[in-house]
């Protein structure tokens, strides 16, 4: 770490001279301390201590860019303490021990107002001690990404920043269109390893079109190997920060300039890049904008304000920087470049050099040919965007007659103006007729989405059924997107079909044969609990009776005898009890004869009983008689989801509520117990959350669970009361898939 300690300087009120900015401060300072010597004490008074904490140590530009705009704006006299981290080396806990007993040992009895910390490295270490190293100091934060703010937390605002990740490998694959593989060259460091991970998400976007290649945390000399053994077209991302403490015989700019002359180079901070032999990248203006809205935060928390009041402030502001050296060195010409692009390390032209002997020529020429080369220029320009529009149908047309998928296009009123060679044989229809071709079912729904989202222009998807030129309707998958014309306007929609009829109809297989796999269960628990009820639970009540007699008869056999007997006896009716219960877990009886309602309120009136705790449910204008596949469905999922709450809640009072909905009948279970993290429960466990999924759906019901660590778990299943007619339609439905019209 190295630390840096600014207080209000007298040589900030004087010029590069030496001379005073202003030749009345010294008169006045003078008659100020003379005539009223208690004003200096009301200054000193007003101080404000301040603490930058630095990421990077090699970054000494970012903290004199935010120590110049706060002076700028504060009112008062500014202490100015600066400390630099080695943001790398914090996965190291000796090295983040070492820093907090530094800066304990430092600072104790300091009183600071205030702790800014630039980039995410400072800013974690910041939140990490804060108790222990600035108890009650607001912190104000810049430079971070947006995505690694989680919330917000009491006494702490700052600016964020949205790095372009894309928009870098964007610039590079535009400016070397060529490209195939993308090799990223960075370090281990937890801070490296999530840039690393942002560029990896991209990169997967791209993975039909260039092959990843990680040189991560390599020794010098194997990554130079490396980077000479890599393939022609290949682009260089580095993301690697040098560390002050760490000298080596090749540095990490002696790197990057090394590996920016073999391969075009690039960063996501582009001053990682710029002046050390890297092209640049796209990335936020840190000095012009982040620092100005940091100093402006500082100077609201110094008065007074609170930071909580404050909302964090988003400071992007993208731009695209680059070395005009580099561009030349790849011959990369300015004009590839996107509008608002900066250039750095420009070389004067010939002209800049003798710009005051040729202006004049140039005005006198420049009048006279001005309107003949804008004539000529717009000429030139409209026969070339006539071409390229040309090309562009062309390939266009190539592309989609020859792509899988049924493409069509509409206007801005809907009207179909093109359909591809694939889709127009599919049909076998004109252009004009295609709502001929759709399921009559289907049309009506089709045409409302199209009409909704032409008045919206949101993009959407739908599955409807399309006959086939042979008469047979196959179920399709469309996704239908906006098109925007030149100046961005609406132009109507592109959608994109592929036939998902063979998924369907395993879909349904596989539905059909999970309904009978329950029905079979529901069938064998049914024979078990009858088993029980008739068979077992007769000889037990049997073997009670005998025993009680052969108690009763026995009055001259001794007393341990007869109370071996009786304990014998209870444990023969506790053993008839446990076969009576289960048997009811394998069928509830209720059920079948007394319907849903009175089933569920009696089952839990059991388990309150039997398990000692609390179970309120409600119904509400729920029917009498429900179909006997939907009310089997929602006992089951309610006897499963109160024995998961029994048995892993750790509460005492569960809520059951079953009540009649517009889309049929929707039941709830829930408790305020431990709850669960789902995504674990489906990796590890979740049986038993499948198992109930499976149930809901195979009623062509909806099904979920919200849960989290902490806050207790609400299971939903909502279920159609279907018609009698339903199963008849779903199965002339699945007729019309598989047969035709």
């Amino acid at each position: 770490m190295t630390t840096v300690q600014r207080g209000c300087e007298p040589s900030r009120w004087y010029d590069v001279s030496g001379r005073s900015a202003h030749p009345w401060l010294p008169v006045l300072g003078f008659l100020l301390l003379v005539l009223t010597p208690c004003a200096s004490a009301a200054a000193l008074a007003t101080e404000k201590n301040v603490l930058a904490l630095e990421s990077f140590s090699d970054r000494r530009e970012p903290v004199d860019s935010l120590e110049s705009a706060l002076r700028a704006v504060a009112p008062w006299p500014v202490n100015f303490y600066v400390e630099y981290f080695e943001g790398r080396r914090f996965d190291d806990q000796g090295y983040e021990r070492s820093e907090f007993e530094m800066l304990k040992h430092k600072y104790l009895g300091q009183k600071l107002d205030i702790v800014i910390a630039r980039a995410s490295p400072a800013l974690q270490f910041a939140l990490r001690h804060r108790e222990e190293l600035f108890p009650g100091v607001p912190i104000v934060f810049w430079d971070v990404d947006a995505r690694r703010v989680g919330q917000r937390i009491p006494g702490v605002t700052g600016v964020t920043i949205s790095l372009d990740v894309r928009g870098t490998l964007d610039l590079a694959l535009h400016l070397h269109p060529d490209t195939n593989t993308v090799a990223i060259i960075t370090e281990n460091s937890e801070f490296e390893k999530y840039w690393l991970d942002a560029v990896r998400a991209e990169l997967v976007r791209r993975q039909d079109q260039v092959k990843e290649i990680d040189l991560v945390g390599l020794p010098t000399s194997q990554l130079l190997e490396r980077v000479s053994a890599l393939p022609r077209r290949t682009v260089l991302l580095f993301q690697e920060a040098p560390q002050a403490s760490v000298q080596p015989e090749m540095g990490t700019y002696d790197v990057l300039a090394w590996v920016g002359q073999r391969l075009p180079t690039y960063c996501i901070l582009p001053e990682l890049c710029l002046g050390h032999g890297g092209i640049g990248g796209v990335g936020a203006d840190i000095y012009g904008r982040e620092a100005p809205l940091a100093a402006a935060l500082a100077k609201r928390v110094l008065s007074g304000e609170s930071p909580e009041s404050m909302p964090v402030v988003d400071g992007t502001v993208q731009q695209v920087r680059v070395d005009w050296r580099q561009l030349r060195r790849w011959n990369i010409a300015e004009s590839k470049l996107p509008p608002g692009s900066l250039v750095l390390y420009r070389e004067p032209t010939f002209g800049e050099h003798y710009r005051r002997y040729i202006v004049a020529a140039i005005l006198v020429v420049a009048i006279q040919s001005l309107l003949i080369i804008g004539f000529l220029w717009q000429r030139r320009r409209k026969r070339q965007a006539e071409a390229n529009l040309r090309e562009s149908e062309k390939q266009f047309r190539v592309m989609a007659d020859t792509t899988p998928g049924l493409i069509w296009m509409c206007d801005q009123e809907g009207k179909i103006t093109y359909q591809n060679e694939r889709r127009l044989a599919f049909t076998g229809r004109e252009p004009n007729t295609w709502t001929e071709c759709v399921h009559p079912e289907d049309l009506q729904p089709v045409l409302d989405a199209i009409a909704r989202s032409l008045k919206s222009h949101e993009s959407f998807s739908k599955e409807y059924r399309l006959r086939r030129y042979d008469g047979v309707y196959r179920w399709m998958f469309d996704v239908v997107t906006q098109r925007v014309q030149g100046d961005g306007s609406f132009a109507g929609f592109i959608g994109w079909a592929i036939d998902i009829t063979d998924q369907k109809l395993a879909q349904a297989a596989l539905e059909k044969v999970s309904g009978r796999l329950i029905e079979a269960q529901e069938r064998e628990r049914s024979r078990i609990a009858r088993d029980l009820h008739d068979d077992i639970s007769q000889k037990l009540a049997l073997l009670s009776i005998e025993l009680e007699q052969a108690n009763c008869s026995t009055d001259g056999l001794p007393a341990p005898t007869k109370e071996r007997l009786e304990e014998i006896q209870r444990h023969c009716l506790e053993i008839a009890d446990d076969v009576q219960s289960l048997s009811h877990r394998l069928h509830y009886s209720k059920l079948d004869y007394l319907g849903i309602v009175v089933a569920i309120r009696g089952f839990c009136n059991e388990l309150a009983q039997h398990g000692q705790v609390s179970v309120d449910f409600r119904d509400v204008n729920v029917p009498e008689h429900l179909p006997k596949d939907v009310s089997l469905c929602l006992f089951r999922v309610v006897q499963e989801a109160l024995h998961n709450a029994l048995k892993y809640s750790g509460v005492q009072h569960y809520s059951v509520q079953l009540r009649a909905t517009s889309a049929g009948v929707q039941l709830v279970v829930s408790d305020a117990g431990a709850g669960f993290d789902l995504e674990e429960a489906a990796k590890h466990h979740g049986l038993g959350l499948v198992s109930m999924q499976e149930r809901v759906h195979l009623v062509h019901g909806r099904f979920s669970v919200e849960s989290s660590p902490g806050e207790g778990t609400t299971i939903t299943a909502t279920v159609p009361v279907m018609t009698e007619e339903a199963p008849a339609k779903e199965e002339s439905q699945t007729a019309n898939i598989e047969g035709g019209a």
